[in-house]
């Protein structure tokens, strides 16, 4: 702690992101990337926009980006912002949207980003439990004092809420915002995006890092009425009015444009994901009942920590949240086939000596 620290940074408790590791052969399950390349017109946009134009500031108001994302979602341009990854998106939306005072609702078992995020804006906050079944409590989140945030699909348990329930929310907080964080959402095929005509306070956030295997470019949006986004405009441009550089635009269009490929890619990812929830099964692992690109698992004999550990030992890097009610639960991201079937093998051996 230092005596030239602020507030904001004496009560910050930041986000901790899971191991990356480099140069190596470990197998990496852990932070929910996806575990095929971006499509081969990606790379070409990208490495056509190299040149000298790298000296010229890109588009504040990304309006060829802003146009292809409104194309694939049926809705105006004016219906969406870009931001620096979803995350970006995500902390505009804290400062646009909640104020401090008023209480917001967020799950218990959750995005450990909202914690921080609320933490850093001096936002209060209600972490709302889950069931027993680790599905969401809506009828807990009626009614909020300061607004709405939770992902659907849930992370980490992968659970998604239905639509139905996603209105109920929305019903019974009229006068404030609800935002739902859709990162895993192209891996459920059950967007909210199509209820923002309907529903003025939903905010829907997406990124390109998971089903567009853009983690690196970083490249998230938030898709709502023009009110809601221009109230993200405005924080933006009092903030950096150029969030997004020129590689990024350019690689996240080409993904947009790149139809088939993602969908084939992501139907990989869904049948793999099948594949590997019925083999951890068979395993004795609870499994919950994943819409993601992960999934989320237990089992009754061995501890979340000491199968982090020893899948570790065997060369496979998978998340652990040293957290009650989860701790005896892993994360473990959906690699390629090859990756999942290795991963099966090791946990035999595990089990068996367990």
């Amino acid at each position: 702690m230092s005596k030239y620290w602020s507030s904001m940074v004496n009560r910050t408790d930041p986000y901790v992101p899971g191991e990356q590791v480099y140069h190596t052969k470990m197998i990496k399950l852990n932070t929910n990337e996806n575990p095929y390349p971006p499509a081969e017109s990606v790379i070409k946009a990208i490495q056509d926009e190299l040149g000298d134009s790298l000296r010229l500031y890109p588009s504040p108001t990304v309006d060829d980006l802003k146009e292809r994302i409104a194309q694939l979602n049926n809705v105006n341009k004016e219906n969406i912002f870009v931001g620096n990854g979803s995350d970006e998106v995500l902390a505009f939306s804290f400062m646009a949207f909640f104020e401090p005072g008023k209480k917001i609702l967020f799950p218990n078992i959750t995005y450990s980003f909202y914690t921080a995020y609320a933490k850093l804006f001096n936002i209060p906050y209600e972490e709302v439990e889950l069931n027993k079944d680790f599905t969401l409590n809506t009828s807990s989140f009626h009614h909020s004092k300061g607004g709405v945030i939770f992902p659907n699909p849930n992370a980490p348990t992968g659970i998604l809420l239905p639509l139905d329930q996603v209105e109920e929310i929305l019903v019974h907080n009229s006068e404030k915002i609800v935002i739902i964080d859709e990162a895993y959402i192209d891996f459920a095929k059950e967007s909210a995006v199509q209820l923002i005509h309907k529903y003025p306070n939903l905010l829907v956030i997406q990124t390109t890092s998971k089903s567009k295997s853009l983690a690196g470019l970083r490249v998230g949006f938030a898709i709502g009425n023009h009110e809601l986004i221009e109230g993200l405009e405005k924080i933006k441009n009092s903030f950096n009015s150029y969030t997004i550089d020129r590689l990024a635009m350019r690689g996240a269009i080409a993904a947009i444009d790149a139809t088939n490929y993602y969908d084939e890619i992501t139907d990989k990812v869904i049948k793999t994901r099948n594949w590997v929830s019925t083999e951890l099964v068979k395993l004795g692992f609870q499994v919950l009942p994943s819409q993601a690109n992960f999934v989320f698992i237990s089992h009754q004999r061995i501890s979340g920590e000491q199968l982090y550990v020893k899948l570790k030992e065997n060369g496979i890097l998978v998340r652990h949240f040293a957290k009650k009610p989860i701790e005896n639960f892993i994360r473990l991201t959906i690699g390629t086939p090859q990756d999942m079937e290795f991963l099966i093998d090791k946990l035999i051996n595990i089990v068996d000596s367990g």
